[in-house]
């Protein structure tokens, strides 16, 4: 049992490390393009912005879920590749099936993988609700600000 939490614990480290480090990179490219974004035309922007951030964030999401293959793999809790990433998918997303699973000595850890994906999601949820409240306060200044100038 400690040693599935101890490899619970890490791999979970892992993956937030590996998803802060993607959200801190396009954060740092909304930083470099912000202005850009908050001048019209807003809607294409708004829409271009939040689909290129989307499928960024599930590269990081898709890291993870091959770490913890990676992980089942090689506990040996299955033997070949696809099912292990089909398991980790399945748990991280908390879908739980249940059509996979691995033994008894693995079934605290995969509880782990599933806590994992809550964290992530929540996580990459976040960044999303903060980013489209700030690009939006940032396009209602401007359009005020264009407003003004024009009356």
């Amino acid at each position: 049992m400690l040693l599935q939490i101890t490899i619970g614990t890490a791999v979970i480290f892992l993956t937030i490390v590996v998803q802060c480090l993607f959200i801190s990179s396009i954060s740092s490219a909304l930083t470099y393009y912000g202005s850009h974004l908050a001048k019209p035309p807003f809607f294409m922007k708004q829409v271009i912005a939040m689909i290129a951030i989307v499928l960024w964030l599930i590269v990081g999401i898709s890291i993870s879920a091959w770490g913890w293959a990676g992980t089942f793999l090689y506990l040996d809790a299955f033997d070949t590749l696809e099912p292990a990433l089909y398991f980790s998918v399945v748990t991280f997303t908390t879908l739980g099936y249940g059509d996979i699973t691995v033994g008894p000595q693995w079934r605290i850890l995969t509880s782990f993988a599933a806590v994992n994906g809550l964290i992530i999601f929540g996580l990459n949820t976040a960044f999303l609700v903060e980013f489209s409240s700030r690009l939006r306060a940032a396009q209602e200044a401007t359009a005020a600000s264009l407003k003004n100038t024009l009356s």
